[in-house]
């Protein structure tokens, strides 16, 4: 192979041409991969194969006709190209995945067409064209041997249907119609012809290896040996330059292909109208979600060029972004243990004629995507997002798809056709004449006029039009005048310029392709507009930032979310998690460096072009869809394109070759000679121009090296930089040992473990917040939305890891089949060895018995979760709120006999070392308070316990009348509870009540001794275990205390502190309690103008945070330390009560003895401003006092300051306090209330609350009437 030939690989149309088939000299071999599975069924990698080649009946029961045989590469010219090494193994295997197939007269013949693409380590395509056909088997040994395992598997028919009649008359048709007699029968084996290349241009590969194939089965041999044609497409045909179009010459007709220019969507020449068509515009877009969200992806159907097709279409409508994980679209039978790997993956699975979807056993589920084309139904994972504005995006592809005459739903249509065998008289005449025209022709390929001037002078003759009339009646046929007149009507109809049917139907797909994948472009341009603004770049070098890679925040995510429109967001926060968009933005960070990656090159454009469009200023971001403004512009460029060809390749020629080597033989493909093919042309200007081309590159290349990081080095930071989270890219096809599938297996345990360590350190850093940032790690503040998002990454990642090494796969969740085991062989135990326990004699609530099996139990008695990933997902959402998710897990993990046996011995749940680090990231998560499962499952109904506890140990048995309970949450209250009269303790169920705020406590105040001293209410969720105390600490019951009947009282988190936590004590700041009525130390001046000002700054916090994660105001304005307590530190000081009264005084006294007195008159004379507050006071103190709930004085005055806050009417109400001539008799000289500078600032400090929206639990208004 000379130099040249070599030097310009990378430039050529094809690297290779490669002919795969049978083997004559070593015959008929049984495909390896069913011997090693019949030799070594024990083998756990190949378990899976052989569930799907046995269900499918490939086994030696089968007629012969039906066997897996196995394919070699027969020929492959050139022997190597450096750039593109020669990969035998993987070329075979996906030339003909199923291996030879063997056919007799009887059986369809029909030739076939598929693709297939080799990915390799680097990422790095190779794109495969293959044209498969049947050739008639000339080897009486292959024939013999044929005929003998037919009388084999006939012998051994027969004795199964004697043993079992029943089955004979069913099997009997079969077997006769896959019979073989080699006398009677003829006997024809598969074959394939096949073209590699660097670019996928399938429809001028498809069209070329379809001519090759009509000239081996063509009554007349081709006007120039194959090898010719095989030469000049390897050799002669260069790729064409960016933006431009290429004519070349198949055996019979012109091909022509065309490139997209550089500001243009890359190429992509796989029909998007077949993928539209198989699935339906809903179901692709549904699966285009699924590959951006990274789950995994499995394609299912018996036609391989579909797999192909539906893979490449959705993977080409990624742009600007790109798939990132493992990509087979063709997944061979030897490569099946791959689907067992525990990383996103889109993988095409060839099913079988007749097996059942049912029977197709998956290592896991609950994160795939499966996708049944040929019964055009996808199966989705559980709750995972919507593409943006999905309604109007699914209308607008319609719309694209209605104006080419595809209907959006899809369809079952029939197939591509396939390659027709046959070829009419007047099809080869016109073909003969075009080739007649094109060996003559001086211009290089570019045909002229002169059949077009023939015909247009001869119609029209009447003389002639009779004389055909008469020929057509006597059977003689005007050959080349009749083929030119077909050819012109067939242009004239369908065709324009002079392009034939089948390049206009190629331009009308070419068109249809890149309107659709405008519309997908558009989608994203839209979303992510400002996404440079978000970037951060803050390295010196390309060095630096590669070698901080791993530590930095390349992207301010919480800022960029806060700043789209509401309906995008849960789409978006899982987005901006996956690999390709963490590859996309490293790109861009790379891009103030290197050149730009040409994805976001063409994006950045796009971008750029829209906003020169839109002249107006930018706007709020909007939900409000926007249409793609591209379409016909796209399409233009590529009619234009191919309306005027740029380029035209040299045509085939007569090569130096043997005489009488590869002698033309109809039917059957010749033996080439090898020679010739071997190496390219050393002297052709094409070849010359793209060498010097490349060394003008490699120049170039060779100056920046001394700039920047040479290569080695930078690519081993640029793999750590990229591969972060990925455990493997890509599978190597040529390459199964035993040794490669244990390294794999490694490294996959080696990625998820570190998956596992990056996402918790993730979620500890956005869960600490402010803490975090101090430290130094990333963004300040999480909303509700990127937690679930976190908690839903990990719950993927502990459905991945349990999938990992399965022996046998049962359920679509792995983890919960896992339990579900641990749970039955738990009970079991339970059953055998049941202990007696002691009840609970101590006041205050029980001990929550803590086990996995218990909150298993809980999950499964949840009617509103119907499937096992959602229980699994729920149980990991449980555990996670209860701080025990580790322990769990751990405990699961304890019984290794159950282990054992459901896993195998590379899985990652039986690799102690990584085990016991997993478990230890996972303890972390303890260090933080998470609501997840709280907060997520709103509807279900959660039993609750409530503990009364008195101050005096026997209290609750003076009281004699009747006591009530209403606990208050975030998402609801109780309903009013009635307590059994002296009793302590009750239990009740009620729909989740979420975070529970307050507790209303009462009685009804009958019988002799109605009077209760409280010390507090503790309330515990039973599923969650989350336990809140209510402070009271003071009397219900008139003529004690205050008087109150009832009270309410707010709830503090009470953390538990048993040993058995195992780290649960670290937690944030708990709620504030019910304020106390002992005030031993009495405050300061300082110190309650502090507490006012803290008090109003905490509700002003409250209302800058996410409305989601704002919590209860009822805390802050009635807690410890909250309004309501402040102002009453504030009234209290400087009170007179012990000099007017004998007994104790109430602030509210101060205002009723204001209200009632005499001083309303002449407080009604003062200026109007002031009557008229002093008339909203008096209202609303009179509709507190008329309420039919008995409060208490304090209740009341808790009221009046919650509804004067709420209505902001308290900065009114205070100069009327401060002004009342009462004030002087109740307040001494020295009081806060006397002093006019105190008062001015404290309304003043009052009235920033006017800005926000107070509003009050139903518990503290009930019964007000204003």
């Amino acid at each position: 192979m000379s130099n040249i030939g070599s030097g310009s690989a990378p430039c050529r149309f094809a690297h290779y041409f490669v002919v795969c088939g049978i083997d004559n000299e070593t015959g008929l071999e049984p495909d390896a991969l069913l011997m090693n599975i019949l030799k070594d069924v024990s083998n756990p990698l190949f378990s899976l194969i052989l569930i799907n080649v046995l269900s499918a009946g490939e086994n030696f029961d089968q007629s012969p006709l039906k066997r897996t045989f196995k394919s070699k590469v027969l020929a492959h010219y050139p022997e190597n190209i450096e750039c593109n090494p020669f990969d035998q193994d993987a070329v075979n295997m996906l030339c003909m995945p199923k291996g030879l197939s063997f056919r007799t007269q009887r059986d369809s013949r029909t030739p076939q067409f598929h693709s297939f693409l080799i990915t390799r380590e680097d990422g790095s395509r190779t794109y495969g064209f293959v044209h498969t056909f049947y050739e008639e088997v000339t080897s009486p040994q292959i024939c013999s041997a044929m005929q003998t395992l037919h009388q084999m598997h006939q012998a051994e028919h027969n004795a199964s249907a004697h043993n079992c009649p029943s089955s004979s008359s069913s099997s009997s048709s079969s077997s006769s119609s896959s019979s073989y007699d080699s006398v009677r029968d003829t006997l024809y084996v598969s074959k394939a012809m096949c073209l590699i290349t660097p670019m996928p241009f399938m429809h001028a590969c498809k069209r070329f290896l379809s001519q090759v194939h009509r000239a081996v089965i063509s009554h007349q041999p081709p006007p120039l040996p194959l090898e010719s044609y095989i030469y000049n497409i390897l050799y002669e045909v260069p790729l064409p330059p960016p933006g431009r179009s290429l004519k070349f010459h198949g055996v019979y007709e012109p091909i022509l292909c065309q490139r997209p220019g550089v500001g243009e969507l890359p190429l992509a020449d796989f029909p998007l109208s077949e993928a539209f068509r198989l699935l339906g515009v809903e179901n692709l877009v549904q699966i285009f979600t699924c590959v951006l969200l990274e789950m995994q992806i499995l394609l299912y159907s018996q036609d391989y060029q579909r797999l192909m097709v539906v893979a490449e279409g959705i993977t080409t409508l990624l742009f600007p972004f790109q798939w990132q994980h493992v990509y087979v679209p063709i997944l061979p039978a030897s490569l099946l243990h791959f689907l067992d790997a525990p990383v996103p993956y889109l993988m095409g699975l060839q099913s079988k004629e007749g097996t059942d979807r049912s029977k197709l056993e998956l290592p896991q589920e609950a994160n795939l995507c499966f996708v049944d084309i040929d019964n055009h139904c996808i199966e989705l994972p559980e709750d995972f997002p919507h593409f943006p504005n999905k309604t109007e995006f699914i209308q607008e592809l319609s719309e694209v798809l209605l104006s080419f005459g595809l209907s959006p739903e899809g369809g079952n249509t029939s197939s591509e056709p396939a390659v027709s065998s046959q070829t009419s008289v007047l099809e080869k005449e016109l073909k003969s004449t075009s080739l007649s025209e094109l060996v003559d022709d001086r211009k290089n390929g570019n045909l002229g006029g002169e059949a077009l001037d023939v015909l247009e002078l001869l119609q029209g003759n009447p003389t002639l039009e009779r004389l055909q009339a008469l020929a057509k009646r006597t059977g003689v046929k005007v050959a080349r005048l009749e083929a030119l007149a077909v050819g012109q009507k067939a242009v004239g109809e369908e065709g324009v310029g002079g392009r034939s049917p089948a390049e206009e139907e190629e331009l009308r797909n070419a068109k249809l392709n890149v309107q659709l994948r405008e519309v997908f472009a558009a989608r994203f341009a839209t979303m992510f507009t400002d996404y440079e603004s978000f970037v951060i770049q803050n390295s010196p070098d390309l060095e630096s930032w590669l070698t901080n890679r791993e530590q930095m925040h390349n992207f301010d995510k919480a800022s960029f979310l806060s700043d789209q429109p509401e309906p995008y967001l849960p789409f978006l926060s899982h987005f901006i998690e996956t690999q390709m968009f963490a590859t996309f933005i490293d790109n861009k960070i790379m891009s103030q460096w290197e050149e730009k990656e040409p994805l976001l090159r063409v994006f950045d454009g796009r971008i750029e072009k829209a906003r020169l469009y839109n002249v107006r200023a930018p706007s709020l971001r909007s939900s409000v869809y926007q249409k793609c403004t591209f379409l016909k512009e796209s399409a233009q460029a590529i009619e234009q394109r191919l309306r005027k060809i740029d380029h035209t390749a040299i045509h085939p020629h007569l090569l130096n070759m043997k005489i009488g080597q590869g002698k033309y033989q109809q039917g059957f493909f010749p033996k080439l000679q090898a020679d010739v093919l071997a190496s390219g042309p050393t002297n052709n200007k094409w070849s010359n121009r793209t060498c010097s081309t490349q060394r003008r590159v490699d120049r170039h290349r060779q100056h920046n090296d001394h700039l920047v990081l040479d290569n080695d080095h930078k690519e081993k930071y640029m793999q750590e930089a990229r591969n972060l989270g990925k455990n493997l890219r890509q599978p190597k096809l040529s390459d199964l040992s035993p040794a490669v599938i244990a390294q794999t297996n490694w490294k996959f345990v080696e990625g998820l473990l570190k998956e596992c360590k990056m996402k918790t350190k993730r979620m500890l850093v956005e869960k600490m917040g402010r803490e975090a940032v101090e430290l130094g790690h990333g963004e300040v503040n999480i909303t509700g939305l990127e937690e679930n998002t976190l908690i839903a990454s990990l719950c993927d990642l502990l459905e991945r890891i349990w999938s990992h090494g399965l022996q046998v796969k049962q359920g679509k969740s792995a983890l919960w089949s896992h339990l579900l085991h641990y749970q039955t062989r738990e009970e079991k135990n339970e059953q055998l060895g049941q202990e007696k326990r002691k009840p609970e004699s101590s006041v205050g609530l029980p001990a929550l018995h803590v086990s996995v099996i218990q909150d298993m139990r809980h999950i499964q008695n949840m009617g509103e979760i119907k499937t096992d990933v959602g229980r699994a997902r729920a149980l990991i959402r449980l555990s996670l709120e209860k701080k025990l998710l580790s322990q769990h897990l751990k405990q699961l993990l304890s019984n290794q006999a159950l282990t054992k046996k459901l896993y195998k011995r590379y899985a990652f749940l039986r690799c102690e070392e990584e085990k016991e680090q997993f478990l230890f990231h996972l303890l972390s998560l303890n260090t933080v308070d998470y609501f997840c499962f709280t907060s997520v499952f709103t509807t279900i109904m959660i039993p609750y316990r409530a503990v009364i506890i008195p101050i005096k140990k026997l209290s609750n048995a003076m009281t004699t009348s009747n006591p009530w309970l209403c606990v208050s949450g975030e998402l609801g209250d109780s309903g009013i509870l009635q307590i059994t009269k002296n009793v302590l303790e009750m239990k009740f169920d009620r729909q989740n009540l979420g975070k529970l705020t307050t507790v209303q406590l009462g009685h009804d105040n009958s019988g002799l001794l109605a009077k209760w001293l409280v010390d507090c209410v503790m309330v515990r969720n039973e599923i969650t275990g989350h336990t809140y105390k209510f402070p009271c600490g003071r009397w219900l019951g008139k003529g004690v205390d205050d008087g109150s009947l009832e009270r309410v009282l707010i709830g503090e988190f009470v953390v538990p502190c048993n040993d058995e936590d195992g780290g649960r004590g670290s937690r944030t700041p708990p709620l504030q309690q019910s304020p106390s009525q002992i005030r031993r130390i009495k405050p300061t001046t300082v110190q309650i103008q502090e507490s006012i000002g803290e008090a109003v700054n905490n509700i002003i916090k409250h209302f800058h945070k996410p409305e989601k994660e704002r919590g209860s105001l009822t805390v802050l304005l009635c807690g410890e330390g909250g309004l309501v307590w402040a102002l009453e530190q504030f009234f209290h000081h400087g009170f007179r009560s012990a000099r007017i009264f004998q007994k104790n005084v109430f602030v509210w006294d101060f205002y009723a003895f204001m209200e009632n007195a005499d001083q309303i008159g002449d407080l009604q004379e003062t200026p109007e401003l002031l009557g008229l507050n002093c008339e909203s006071f008096c209202r609303y103190v009179n509709a507190i006092n008329n309420m039919p709930r008995n409060i208490g004085k304090d209740g009341k005055f808790q009221l009046l300051v919650c509804l004067g806050a709420r209505d902001r009417l308290l900065p009114q109400w205070l100069p009327l306090l401060a002004e009342c001539p009462v004030i002087t008799r109740m307040y001494e000289e020295n009081a806060l209330l006397r002093d006019k500078l105190t008062v001015s600032s404290l309304i003043a400090v009052l009235e920033t609350l006017h800005d926000f929206p107070i509003t009050l639990e139903s518990s503290l208004t009930k019964s007000v009437e204003l």
